[in-house]
């Protein structure tokens, strides 16, 4: 070994030395004093927390509803094998989310979940059971609105409590405004039609005669340029409101709202 190589090595063996004697070399529990190592700070948490299941929010002035994110079909009885009652599509005819108000959860004998929904569908009334899959995320109202075809008014309850009533219009005898239950299901702004009023509701009711009108017959709620006709029956089924009590409705009334028209 030359004298070059020589005197390298023990440079070597020396800074080895130097890093054992100030504790570096040995396991990392003697790095520091267990007293130093108390004084770090705590490692951080995970970006992503999982919090525990949550139920959903009951009451008795509580409704929920759900919107049906891919086309799927509604059965009879809570499994695939059941008939199928409806089709449904993941939008209605004007554009806007298929809203559905949910009545009943329940898991099948295969552990699949599926949902009890109200369908948008004649005869008024069907109700049908969709996989759990097919269905958006719930969402809860504390709203109801009911359509009194008797009394010529819609009064809109929050919590049991009347927050809005107004004199309506309603279908004539050859086109009545259907009865049910039903559901507020869109908010439209787009009509430029002052037939319509400075915007229009679409709902989940149909109409019983005008089965063959573009879209299928649904119900709306919307405005009119002719105020003076009302409250009366004059409407092909719709009903309608004085456009300054729309406004006033638009600002109470969220989407989801269920509809009892009487």
């Amino acid at each position: 070994m030359s004298l070059k190589t020589r005197l390298a090595a023990a440079a070597a063996a020396a800074a080895i030395a130097g890093l054992l004697a100030a504790g570096l070399g040995a396991s990392h529990r003697n790095v520091l004093p267990s007293d130093q190592l108390a004084a770090l700070p705590a490692s951080p948490g995970p970006a992503l927390q999982v919090g525990k299941a949550v139920g959903l929010p009951a009451g008795r002035y509580l409704s929920r509803w759900t919107v049906v994110r891919r086309p799927t079909l509604a059965h009879a009885a809570p499994a695939a094998s059941s008939a199928v009652v409806a089709r449904l599509a993941a939008s209605t005819p004007e554009g806007t989310r298929n809203l559905l108000p949910v009545l009943r959860v329940v898991s099948s004998d295969t552990a699949a979940l599926w949902v009890k929904v109200r369908l948008p569908v004649l005869p008024s009334g069907s109700v049908g059971w969709v996989p759990r899959r097919a269905l958006g995320p719930y969402e809860t109202v504390n709203t109801r609105l009911v359509v009194d075809r008797g009394d010529l008014q819609a009064t809109l309850y929050r919590l049991g409590k009347i927050v809005f009533a107004a004199p309506v219009g309603v279908g004539t005898d050859a086109w009545p405004t259907p009865a049910g239950e039903f559901s507020v299901r869109s908010k439209l702004t787009r009509y430029a039609s002052p037939f319509y009023g400075p915007l229009a509701f679409g709902t989940t009711a149909r109409s019983d005669v005008l089965t063959d009108w573009p879209g299928g017959g649904f119900v709306g709620i919307h405005g009119t340029n002719e105020p003076q006709l009302l409250p009366g029956r004059i409407s092909h089924g719709c009903v309608r409101l004085r456009n300054r009590d729309l406004l006033r409705l638009a600002a109470l009334m969220p989407i989801g709202t269920p509809m009892t028209i009487r």
